[in-house]
């Protein structure tokens, strides 16, 4: 498994160089990127199979692949950009692999959702990488309450024509004070990191063109608070359901505590009876 830089092609390994001019064969999510990558640094392909294995492809491809493994070749997995297997694919034959008993390693190397914590200014010290938000707004949300009292910092891929939906619906279920970072075109020329409070991030991209480029966005923990007692939990529900509707209230005041939705709902409907 083959990391490959995100963006400045300069942020290579030594180690992956070798390993693409040794390896036998080369499995490679994009295989024209791979290409350029090679020329660029000087690595001849000297005719060995250049393999496509993507999403699409990964069913009819991985018996091939594992066939070449058991005959004792090396294959050099590369993703489009990135670390292999993270948000991207390459799961399936690792672990086919590793359970027919033929050795798995890495190569380490660039990583967007590594080099964005690096950069967001959050504490990194326990994060949860959720990968891509659902593109539909009823289930990005519902997604996104799952994930609201989690003790960890956030991170998403998202793609630029859906960020700042993405923002706005992390703003009304994460909590609009929740101190976040839109990480924009790591490594590359015009890279770009905004550090701001979500409802302010939301607020922002609400009023601009979609964002360019690969987009990550980095979320800190819910802030610590204490929970509150039973006549306030109720209180909160109860300015909440003359204003909202049941489900919405039900979000603001999760939001807000950081209870366990199941709890807030339960409290909901006891309110609304």
């Amino acid at each position: 498994m083959v990391a490959t830089p995100i963006g400045n092609a300069a942020d290579i390994t030594l180690r992956a160089l070798d390993v693409l001019a040794k390896a036998d064969a080369l499995a490679a999510e994009d295989t024209r990127s791979l290409r350029r990558l090679m020329e660029i640094h000087g690595v001849p392909l000297r005719g060995r199979p250049l393999l496509a294995y993507h999403d699409r492809n990964g069913d009819a491809a991985r018996p091939a692949i594992l066939a070449r493994l058991e005959q004792g070749e090396s294959v050099a997995l590369v993703s489009d950009a990135g670390t292999p297997l993270i948000a991207d694919p390459g799961y399936k034959l690792a672990r086919d692999a590793a359970r027919a008993g033929l050795p798995v390693t890495a190569a380490p190397g660039p990583s967007a959702v590594l080099a964005a914590l690096s950069l967001a200014g959050l504490p990194t010290d326990r994060f949860l990488f959720a990968g891509f938000p659902p593109p539909r707004a009823s289930a990005r949300r519902a997604f996104l309450e799952e994930l609201a009292p989690v003790p960890a910092t956030l991170v998403f891929l998202e793609s630029p024509r859906r960020t700042a939906a993405a923002l706005a619906d992390m703003a009304l279920t994460l909590g609009a004070d929740r101190e976040a970072a839109l990480c924009r075109e790591l490594t590359k020329r015009f890279e770009e990191v905004r550090r701001a409070p979500l409802g302010e991030l939301a607020e922002t991209l609400a009023g601009e063109d979609d964002p360019r480029g690969e987009v990550v966005l980095v979320i800190g923990p819910p802030t610590a608070s204490a929970r509150p007692d039973g006549a306030t939990l109720d209180a909160m529900l109860d300015a909440a359901l003359e204003r909202l509707s049941l489900k919405d209230a039900v979000r603001e005041v999760q939001s807000a505590t950081g209870l366990p939705r199941k709890e807030v709902y339960a409290r909901a409907l006891e309110r609304g009876r």
